[in-house]
This record gives structure tokens, sequence and C-alpha cells, in this order.
């Protein structure tokens, strides 16, 4: 239960880290969209502003004759336009169509100052409140009183002599572009959100997913101590009995005492033994097991193991049987006599095992495209489909009642597959319930075979 308290609490931890990056960057990249548009259409206005203050500063500047005085000439380009000293100071309705079209479109507005920022005249649109002299500033900001922003240009203006006139100043309405990137900004701020919740669903599936193979390993860990740990206590189990049972005698015989020794021997070079291949699989799965690469003769080999599994094949009362003729002449392969010994040896002794009295077991060398293979076929029980999923699994076995009698600890087959893949080989099974297995060892073929 802590275990799986433990998991979950870092599944949260990973789906919250992956959150808060991702809420991290989506808000860097909503920002950066967001300053991006903004610059974009600003640098739009800014050259709609300048097209039309220049158009309109090279259309008045040649009617200009003396300083702070607007000849009859200037008023006709801006029909509407109103002077400061009749006091006009509200915007004027005029249907005619002037220089700039734009002052009509109800955005802009004009002013000429003379050069010390007195208010000479205006046309256009002319919000209440706002600032009547300005600096001569060439880029100006301003609001009026309802709060509407007004984007201005203020550019020189001279007379005819060349002399100073004074400045005009064009300036227009920000209200469209404050409402578009409003809305911008309040579906960035709400995509956000939307965002974030479908990220966290996200990322707690995806956390879901890394987490699954971690959690395997640690199950197959936790499978595999609680395996070993049943292996080893049954020898220990056995020597612990035996030597209490004695300790209980108040005098033991040569023969007893010698039974007792034989026992105690046999249990612990069963423990040594099952050390000993767990120590293997640990150096193979580390990569640190030094493999003794020679040529070596699989006919020999084949020979070798089924002559030495010989007797243990009549203990059990059933005929082991080796046949080479499906190859012409000998197959060599590169690798561990030694280890490959092994794997034939597990491969044999698990078919004997699981194979019924009077049955037979036999083991077949043939040769296909450069590789050699090594058939071990039985007419034992059988393994189903579900099990030959797991029978190269540590500590597995078909029939585990059957195979702790026998002495099997359920390393065999994953040790021979552990050697099998140091020499860059496989084994593959094949196999009907009630009708025998057939275990087949690929292994390259020697090129100077």
């Amino acid at each position: 239960m802590n275990q799986n308290k433990l998991f979950q609490l870092t599944r949260w931890r990973l789906a919250g880290w992956y959150v808060g990056i991702m809420g991290l960057i989506l808000s860097l990249c909503g920002f950066a969209v967001y300053r991006a548009i903004a610059h974009a259409n600003w640098n739009a206005l800014d050259r709609e502003l300048e097209s039309v203050a220049g158009t309109l500063h090279d259309s008045i500047e040649p009617t200009l004759k003396q300083p702070g005085r607007l000849e009859a000439i200037t008023q006709k380009l801006l029909p509407d336009i109103c002077l400061a000293l009749n006091g006009c100071v509200t915007q004027l309705e005029n249907t005619q169509r002037h220089a700039i079209g734009a002052i009509h479109q109800g955005d802009y507005y004009v002013r000429l100052l003379d050069r010390s920022g007195r208010l000479i005249a205006l046309a256009g649109l002319q919000p209440e409140g706002l600032y009547q002299t300005s600096k001569r500033e060439l880029w100006q900001i301003h609001k009026d009183r309802q709060g509407t922003r007004y984007h201005q240009i203020s550019l020189s203006l001279h007379t005819q002599d060349n002399l100073s006139w004074g400045y005009i100043q064009v300036g227009r309405s920000l209200k469209d572009l404050d409402n578009q990137l409003a809305v911008l900004k309040f579906i960035l701020l709400l995509g956000l959100p939307v965002a974030m919740i479908l990220v966290g669903g996200s990322s707690w599936l995806l956390a879901g997913l890394a987490m699954q193979p971690i959690y395997q390993s640690y199950r197959q860990i936790q499978q595999f101590t609680a395996d070993a740990a049943h292996e080893l206590r049954t020898p220990l189990a056995a020597i612990q009995a035996t030597v209490e049972s004695s300790l209980r005698m108040n005098k033991l015989s040569e023969k007893e005492a010698r039974d007792t020794l034989k026992t105690l021997e046999r249990q612990n070079h069963r423990l040594s033994e099952l050390v000993k291949d767990l120590l293997l699989l640990s150096r193979m799965d580390q990569q640190v097991l030094p493999i003794k690469l020679r040529l070596t003769c699989l006919n020999d080999l084949v020979s070798d193991v089924t002559e030495e599994l010989a007797a243990l094949a009549i203990a059990s009362d059933v005929n082991l049987m080796a046949d080479n003729s499906n190859v012409g002449e000998p197959l060599y392969v590169n690798g561990d006599e030694e280890q490959l010994y092994r794997l034939l040896c597990n491969l044999v002794i698990n078919a004997i095992q699981y194979t019924p009295i009077g049955e037979e077991v036999m083991v077949s060398l043939e040769s296909s495209d450069r590789t050699a293979l090594i058939h071990i076929k039985d007419t034992g029980i059988g393994i189903t489909a579900q099990q030959q999923k797991l029978i190269f699994n540590r500590f597995y076995r078909v029939n585990s009642d059957r195979s702790r009698n026998s002495g099997g600890s359920g390393l065999g087959l994953p040790i021979a597959v552990a050697i099998a893949t140091a020499h860059n080989g496989s084994i593959h099974v094949e196999s009907k319930l009630g009708k025998g297995s057939t275990f087949t060892v690929k292994l390259p073929m020697h090129n100077s075979a």
C-alpha cells in the first residue's frame, strides 16, 4: 500500500511539473503572440499616420507665406478647418472632400500650431478634453475625457522663405486598436486556463503511461525477490530441520551421522547451485560475464550433451536421442563452448523433466541461411499459449510441484536465453498442449566454417 502511495505521489509530481512547465511555455508563447500582434498593428498605424501627416505637410507647407498665419489657399485644402481665434473648439460637420480623405473617416484630427505652441487652427475629429497645445515631440499619445487614447505625430512647417512657421499635428483614435487588443488579451487569458485543464488531463495520462514500465519493473523485482527468497528458504529449511533433528538425539551412530552429512551436503549443493545461477544471470544482465569465443562444433556439442544426460533420461524412463542427419557437414559457431554446453543441458534437462514416462526427447541439428538451428523436441505435456509468454521469466514453472520435486529452480530457461543472447542468437518455442514442445536455438554460423 505504501508503495502504491509512492507511485501515485510520483505520478502527481510528474503531472504537476509537466503542467507547470507547459503553463510557463504557453504563457510565454501567449505573451509573445500578443506582443507580436500589437507590435505589427502599431507599426501599421505609425506608417498610416506618417503617410497622412506627410501628405498634409507637403500640401500645406508650400502655401505658407508668413509665420503663424494661414493663407486662404491653405484653408481651401482643409474645407472643415476651424480657426482658433473664432473660438471653434468642437468638431465641425462638413461633407466636402479635401486632400486627405482619411480625415473624414472620423478617426483623425489635424492641428496647426505656431512656433510658440499656440493653437492656430484645427480640422477633423476634435476629442473633448484633449490638450490644445503640446510639446514638439515627434510621437505622442494622449487621452480624452472618456479615456480614449489618441496617437499623434508632429511635423515642423516652414514658410516659402524657409522660415519656421510652426508645426502640424495629426492624430488618430486608438479605440479600434485597443478594442482589438483587448479582445485578443481576453482570448489569450481565457484560453490559457482551458489549455491548462487539457494539459493537466493529458499530463496525468502521460505520467501514468510513463510510470507503467517503472511500476511493472518494480513488481517484477518484488516477484523476483519473493521467488528467490522462497527458493533459498527451501534448502535452508531442510538444513535447519536436519541440524535440529540431530541435536535432539543424545547419541548419533556413524550411519546416522553420515546420513545427516549427506543430507546437508545435498541441500548445500542445491543452495550453491541456486546462488551460482543467480550470480550468472546478474553478470549477464550487467554484461560483465567474460565469454571465451572460439570455434565450436555444434555436432560434437549435441553428441556430448545427449551422452552426458543419457543417465538422467534412463532414470526418468525417457528416450533421449540425437539426430544430426539433416546436416551434411559439421556446423561451427564462434562461441563459448562451456556456456553453449550449459545452454543445451538446460533445455534438454527441462525437456526430460516435463516428458512423461515412456515418451521421447529428440535433439536435432540443421542449418538455414548461415544460421545453425538446434531443435529440442519432446512429446511431453505441452505448454499453453499463455504459459509460452511466461516460461522464460525467472523462477516461473509450467508445473510448479513437479519441478520442485525434480530439483528445478525455474532459472534454467532464463539462463539459456541469456547465453543465446550473449552469442547473438535466440530461443523460440512451439508447443501444443498434450502433444509436446519444440525449443529451437538459433545461432549465427562461423564464416570460415
